[in-house]
C-alpha cells in the first residue's frame, strides 16, 4: 500500500516561511514527477509546483520566485519551500505522486495539509 505523508503546514504572518514536505512508502514503483498543489473551494486542484525525476522544475505564476520544489530521491521525498507567504496562499496544500510500477502510472495523493497566512 503506497502513502504519501506530509507534515509542515501551519498558520503564519504575512511575509513569513514555511516548509512542506511529503515522504512516501509502499511499493510505487519508480517515481515520475513529483508535485504540490492546492485545492480552492468548489474548483479542482491546481499545480502550484512540480519537479521530475530528471530535477526539471515548473511553477505556478503566481508562486514564482517565492516557493522552491526540491526532491531527494533516495528518500523518496519531496519538500516545498515556502517564502515571502501572502494571503492569498492560504489554502489546503496537497503532495502528488506519479508512479509507475509494471508499465501502469499512478497518481497518489497525500492528505493534505493547511497552510493559513494572515495579513
Amino acid at each position: 500500500q503506497v502513502q504519501l505523508v506530509e507534515s509542515g503546514g501551519g498558520s503564519v504572518q504575512a511575509g513569513g516561511s514555511l516548509r512542506l514536505s511529503c515522504a512516501v512508502s509502499g511499493s510505487i514503483g519508480s517515481i515520475s514527477t513529483m508535485g504540490w498543489y492546492r485545492e480552492i473551494a468548489g474548483k479542482q486542484r491546481e499545480l502550484v509546483a512540480e519537479i521530475t525525476s530528471e530535477g526539471d522544475r515548473t511553477y505556478e505564476d503566481s508562486v514564482k520566485g517565492r516557493f522552491t520544489i526540491s526532491r531527494d530521491n533516495a528518500k523518496n521525498s519531496v519538500d516545498l519551500q515556502m517564502d515571502g507567504l501572502k494571503a492569498e496562499d492560504t489554502d489546503v496544500y496537497f503532495c502528488g505522486v506519479l508512479g509507475i510500477r509494471y508499465g501502469v502510472r499512478t497518481l497518489y495523493w497525500g492528505q493534505g495539509t493547511q497552510v493559513t497566512v494572515s495579513s
